[in-house]
């Protein structure tokens, strides 16, 4: 496989969130990082990763933390999916992991690497579970080429968990605050996957912990946060029941803890 970055937008690099540490998904998490879990037989993170593959991404960028010896044993370079993945160690680096803003900035300069030079980017958690998502190159090129948008996020309707969901979004497909919206406007929730250009984490510094909801915030603030909705197969696999739930198994969860 030849090493030159592509630079269509098709083949956009894409970022996977993996350095948290799991806690609600305890004693499972204790000895395994949560994108390594299987659902129907292989790792969390790897749906991820064929998906990727399947829809023409080439180069993959995964942060890591939690147990972060685990995963180059388990993914190598990514030669057996067609893909080129690079690491982003946060607590090799700087102690511990760096929230989700925070990764993102220390992720920039391997994306940067990745696409040859300061594009857009996907960004994905390595802890949901979404089979039928496409990672589309047209979607992609249309947010890279003609809008000036810092993210495009892709939103989920509520589920039993979130309620009144994160984000409301009116029918052009911008995002609003819930409470600031026109009435009616239906609320969604972040699916965790979205089109990011590295201003979404301006002003965020290599090595700083950072989250990303106040950049989330200065996005819809400044009218530059767009969403579409996702209505496929979508887990936010949070607890070990919903873990068993994916995996058609019926465990009991508390025992023995």
């Amino acid at each position: 496989m030849s090493s030159t970055p592509d630079s269509s937008p098709a083949n956009l690099p894409a970022l996977i969130l993996a350095a948290g540490r799991g806690e609600r998904m305890r004693p499972l998490t204790d000895t395994c990082p949560k994108p390594l879990l299987k659902v129907r037989g292989k790792p969390l993170i790897v749906w991820h990763l064929e998906a990727l593959a399947r829809d023409g991404v080439r180069d993959v960028v995964i942060n890591t933390a939690y147990l972060e010896e685990q995963f180059e044993p388990a993914l190598g370079d990514g030669r057996r999916w067609g893909l080129r993945i690079r690491y982003s160690h946060e607590r090799a680096d700087h102690g511990s992991a760096l929230e989700t803003a925070g990764g993102i900035a220390k992720a920039l300069p391997l994306l940067a690497e990745a696409a040859g030079g300061e594009r857009a980017f996907w960004v994905l958690a390595g802890d949901v579970f979404v089979p039928g998502f496409r990672f589309d190159a047209e979607v992609a090129r249309a947010f890279a080429e003609g809008c000036a948008d810092l993210a495009q996020l892709w939103l989920v309707p509520n589920p039993a968990h979130v309620p009144q969901g994160d984000f409301a979004l009116d029918a052009q497909g911008r995002i609003h605050h819930k409470g600031q919206a026109p009435a009616g406007t239906p609320t969604y929730t972040y699916s965790t996957i979205g089109l990011y250009r590295p201003g979404m984490v301006a002003g965020v510094a290599v090595g700083e912990k950072a989250a990303l909801r106040p950049c989330f915030d200065r996005a819809i603030d400044s009218g530059r946060l767009s969403g579409r909705v996702h209505q496929g197969e979508w887990t936010d696999v949070g607890t070990p029941e919903r873990l068993a739930a994916l995996n058609g198994a019926a465990m009991n969860i508390r025992k023995n803890v």
